[in-house]
């Protein structure tokens, strides 16, 4: 039975799941629990993504030969590298277009938002590209700075939805020292959270006292349920700022368009992951098009903010007023 925070299931049935990476190493690291990994999973030096996954992308340059497979050497997680490239470049575009909007409400906070997003990038990269070895140090370290970005990330999502309610001047000390110290808690919390369910270090914080049951509650909030409540909570703060305070609707389909892009994001991560990669014989999974829908969401949410955002302050310090 499915228990709160269990990632079996996840490690299981989703291609290419992240935090997967962590628990990997709790088994291949204890010889008694090693005849666990199974199937894909059995080989470290080719094993995919994922825990005794039904389909995944075997680690690059190694050979790959079964029935979701196919025949040859493995490129590795090649569509979602390219993904992640791509997106970082046009992540990097809308901080420099960000940057020159001198006058806009929250522009230090969106530009630090953007600034996160594409930290997590790279990091994806490496972490689903199928590079390094599953269970090895590297991997799990990469995979818990991962995990830390991706906390803070949804801090700062909500604290830019803070700042536009104005009841704090955005760009100031009262501003940023919190936005910066949650930041900071989330990115250390979660980050060591993470390291202690690779590298077994407690049992406090880190997995249960069994390593076969995957499981790990506090890193199952800090990523996925954290991101959820901070995505929803972002959404109705701005929801309530465009109709209720600046009566505007338009500015408000960029919103919709934007929760909508993150929640498809999900399902192709987690519904369409398998359908992909047994289509595809294991060349590429669902993480290539959530990577795409999540840079569109944030690119969205970029248009957002600069529709209800001035550009440039009045050049002209003593303006004409009509008698």
């Amino acid at each position: 039975m499915t228990r709160f925070g269990d990632f079996a299931p996840l490690c299981t049935n989703t291609p290419s799941y992240t935090w997967c990476n962590l628990f990997y190493r709790q088994l291949s690291s204890d010889s008694s629990l090693k005849s666990i990994l199974t199937g894909l999973s059995a080989d470290a030096n080719s094993a995919p993504v994922g825990i005794n996954p039904v389909c995944g992308i075997a680690k690059a340059g190694t050979t790959i030969d079964g029935p979701h497979q196919g025949t040859g050497k493995s490129l590795g997680n090649i569509a979602n590298i390219v993904v992640c490239a791509v997106s970082m470049l046009v992540i990097l575009g809308l901080i420099v277009a960000s940057q020159k909007r001198k006058a806009a409400v929250g522009r230090v906070e969106l530009r630090n938002l953007l600034i996160l997003y594409f930290l997590t990038l790279p990091f994806q990269l490496l972490t689903t590209g199928s590079f390094l070895a599953q269970g090895s140090t590297a991997l799990v370290a990469l995979t818990a700075i991962h995990a830390g970005l991706v906390a803070a990330f949804f801090w700062a999502l909500l604290m830019n939805a803070l700042i536009a309610t104005q009841k704090i001047e955005d760009g100031t000390p009262a501003a940023l020292v919190p936005y910066l110290l949650f930041c900071a808690a989330f990115f250390a919390g979660t980050t060591y959270i993470a390291f202690d369910v690779g590298l077994g270090i407690t049992t406090a914080l880190g997995p249960s006292n069994d390593p076969r049951e995957l499981r790990s509650i506090p890193l199952f909030v800090l990523t996925s349920i954290w991101p959820a409540v901070a995505a929803i909570l972002y959404f109705g703060i701005m929801t309530y700022i465009v109709l209720a305070v600046l009566n505007e609707t338009r500015p408000m389909w960029y919103y919709i368009l934007s929760a909508g892009l993150f929640v498809l994001s999900q399902l192709a991560w987690f519904l369409l992951g398998k359908v992909i990669c047994e289509g595809s014989t294991s060349k590429v999974d669902g993480s290539f098009v959530a990577t795409i829908l999540e840079t569109a969401a944030v690119g969205v949410l970029y248009l957002a903010w600069r529709s209800i955002t001035e550009d440039s302050w009045d050049d002209d310090p003593y303006p004409m007023y009509p008698s």
